[in-house]
């Protein structure tokens, strides 16, 4: 089997079995769907459909979220001494992380999938050629987070350093994305975290597939937020969807370079387990 078609299935199967992780996961998302969807609507009154706009917001941010948080089970696999078995055998260390990071890119598209269809039920229009591209941006988007990820896991080496760092960045970028906020109400300091944000532009071609925005000129997608005007050079939807995946190209770089310098056997095995997380035989 390929290595990183194994390294896919293991992950996959080990997130289902978990099923406190998929039902926290799907409650935390239809939570914010809901209170973001509704209660922010008031707040959105200028746009043209308000709720949509929200809902597409919510979507695209349950991606980024689970793309970043399951990013820690490689931790679980250093820890418990799986990723020692794994680099023993004539893997190149390329495919370990593309392995973990498509195995992430892949729970977090479904379930943004899963948040779709209720966001269609409170109000989201979409066809099917609108589910597909949605659904293919979803996967790619989650991907660059998956590698945003990856990276953050394989420099805190620990998952209390892991759940920090993550935190201290993902709450930021949250708020500067455009998400929950259109981009033209953040405070103008704020703007060069808005531009260098890549959750931005992923809201950004997100919502203008969702919202069919394409018939909007450039001076209306600027307005809402779909696309952005530096100094006179406009970024558009298409545009921001490029600079995240070079964004998620430069973070898989670093990935693999991480994992090529990195000396594993200085990790301490926690007691009693072994292998895949299984507590060893006695």
């Amino acid at each position: 089997m390929n290595p990183i078609t194994a390294i896919v299935q293991r992950n996959l199967l080990n997130y289902i079995r978990s099923k406190g992780r998929v039902f926290g996961a799907l409650f935390m998302s239809m939570f914010m769907l809901v209170m973001f969807s509704f209660l922010m609507r008031s707040a959105m009154s200028g746009l043209d459909a308000p709720m949509p706009y929200l809902i597409s917001g919510v979507i695209i941010m349950s991606v980024f979220q689970v793309s970043v948080n399951n990013s820690s089970d490689i931790l679980t696999d250093i820890s418990s001494g799986y990723m020692k078995e794994v680099l023993v055998a004539p893997v190149p260390r390329t495919q370990i992380s593309m392995g973990h990071i498509l195995s992430g890119a892949v729970i977090a598209a479904l379930q943004g999938v899963v948040t779709m269809i209720c966001g269609i039920v409170l109000g989201l229009r979409a066809g099917i050629l609108q589910i597909m591209l949605l659904a293919a941006v979803m996967l790619v988007s989650a991907m660059t987070f998956s590698a945003i990820g990856l990276f953050l896991a394989t420099v805190s080496r620990n998952s209390p350093a892991f759940q920090t760092i993550s935190s201290m960045i993902m709450m930021p970028l949250t708020f500067v994305s455009g998400a929950y906020i259109p981009t033209p109400m953040i405070p103008g300091f704020l703007l060069p975290i808005v531009y260098l944000n890549p959750l931005t532009y992923t809201t950004s071609i997100f919502r203008y597939i969702a919202l069919g925005a394409h018939t909007l000129d450039t001076r209306e997608l600027i307005a809402q937020g779909m696309a952005f005007d530096l100094s006179g050079f406009v970024i558009t939807p298409l545009m921001g969807l490029a600079i995240t995946i070079l964004i998620g190209t430069f973070f898989f770089v670093l990935c693999v370079h991480k994992f090529d310098r990195a000396d594993f056997s200085t990790i301490k095995v926690a007691a009693g387990v072994r292998g895949g997380g299984a507590a060893a035989r006695r």
